[in-house]
């Protein structure tokens, strides 16, 4: 009981004769916060582009696979010129695929954008593919979070 009494006693006394923090005091916590806070912002927007590169191949791989199948239904991959688009839409021009079926290769007949809100670029020599996300920048070239992702790199000449 004693013993109760001396920090009833303490802590009355804490109370009544607490002045509160000093501005240094203060500063120096919102400036430690501050530090704090940079460091996980940046290590978060770091994850984030990381996943959204991720997303981009995900969907190139995506689009691999429905462009293979375009290939064994119709004998041919789609040129540069028709590109995506003639996953959703029948090609018009060039050779004609008889066997296109009457809703397309991708389901809600849209070509979703890459990560970053740009169309996907589509390369095809007749024999192989290659796509491309231009990255964050959305222009060809770059390098750290502005380069580009290919499903294919391409081989250097």
């Amino acid at each position: 009981m004693k013993q109760w009494r001396k920090f009833d006693e303490f802590f009355k006394q804490s109370v009544n004769n607490s002045n509160g923090m000093s501005l240094i005091e203060i500063l120096i916590a919102i400036t430690l916060i501050s530090l704090m806070g940079t460091f996980i912002a940046g290590k978060v927007f770091d994850q984030l582009h990381e996943g959204r590169v991720k997303t981009a191949t995900i969907q190139m791989k995506a689009f691999e696979s429905q462009l293979k199948e375009f290939r064994r239904k119709c004998y041919f991959y789609p040129t540069t010129d028709q590109g995506l688009d003639a996953l959703i839409n029948k090609p018009s021009g060039g050779r004609e695929c008889k066997n296109y079926p009457s809703d397309g290769f991708i389901d809600g007949g849209e070509i979703p954008l890459d990560p970053w809100d740009s169309e996907y670029v589509y390369q095809s020599d007749g024999k192989d593919i290659n796509i491309i996300s231009y990255g964050e920048d959305g222009i060809e070239g770059g390098e750290e979070k502005d380069a580009d992702i290919y499903l294919r790199k391409p081989q250097a000449q």
